[in-house]
């Protein structure tokens, strides 16, 4: 389990014509900062929500030294991934519903410089999974439907975080566990409680007076639930 409990906001919440200010607002020292910054790609096929691209990750990565964590929410990420990966994103998540060779693409990621990750629907089963999640440095199990921005959380998908937590522990498998969709102040505890490591949250930090603030104070929230 990761020293503390990481915090990802994401950018799908933050004010698109001021996203340089908006990674800023999270990125001052001390337990303000975010840990990583959580990028969501929409290429409205795999999802059908259209957001951003290589370009504008780039001039993120340019803007800020905050790990970007990259989700792909795209067709055929065999292909299109390692440039996330070569521009220089600390860690590049890709959909196993999407990706035809997940291991290759894996190592691929890898070798071009970044961690990589593997995503879950809240309907894809974690088992038929667990032979290439031992090539993954990050599992991230998505607690809404990809797609769209402020959805209520899927409590049902705690069950898979348990059982990936389980396998971590007992050494299993050596990799991040990543929560995406609905996290906030209501349900960080039970997330952290399950086992989670990173926790994206949109709108709780960037809908908040002062997300800086908001990060620590999710972090915090964290801290408790994982002490049970």
């Amino acid at each position: 389990m990761a020293d503390r409990p990481l915090i990802a906001p994401s950018i799908l919440s933050a004010d698109f014509a001021r996203l340089g200010e908006e990674i800023a607002a999270v990125a001052d020292g001390g337990e303000t900062r975010a840990d990583w910054v959580h990028v969501d790609v929409m290429d409205a096929h795999f999802v059908p929500n259209l957001t951003l691209g290589l370009p504008v990750v780039k001039s993120l990565l340019a803007s800020t030294d905050v790990p970007i964590d990259c989700h792909l929410m795209i067709d055929d990420p065999d292909r299109w991934a390692i440039g996330y990966a070569e521009a220089g994103a600390y860690n590049v998540t890709v959909h196993a519903e999407a990706a035809k060779d997940p291991i290759a693409l894996a190592k691929n990621l890898r070798a071009a410089g970044a961690k990589a990750g593997l995503s879950l629907k809240p309907g894809t089963a974690l088992e038929p999974w667990l032979d290439a999640l031992k090539h993954y440095d990050t599992l991230l199990v998505m607690s809404v439907e990809p797609g769209f921005g402020g959805q209520s959380f899927i409590a049902d998908v705690l069950e898979k975080v348990r059982t990936a937590r389980r396998l971590v522990d007992t050494g299993h498998l050596k990799l991040i566990v990543e929560i995406d969709g609905g996290i906030n102040a209501e349900t960080i505890e039970q997330a952290a409680e399950a086992g989670v490591d990173c926790f994206v949250a949109g709108s709780a930090v960037y809908g908040a007076g002062d997300p800086g603030k908001a990060v620590a104070a999710l972090r915090e929230q964290a801290a408790r639930g994982r002490a049970g």
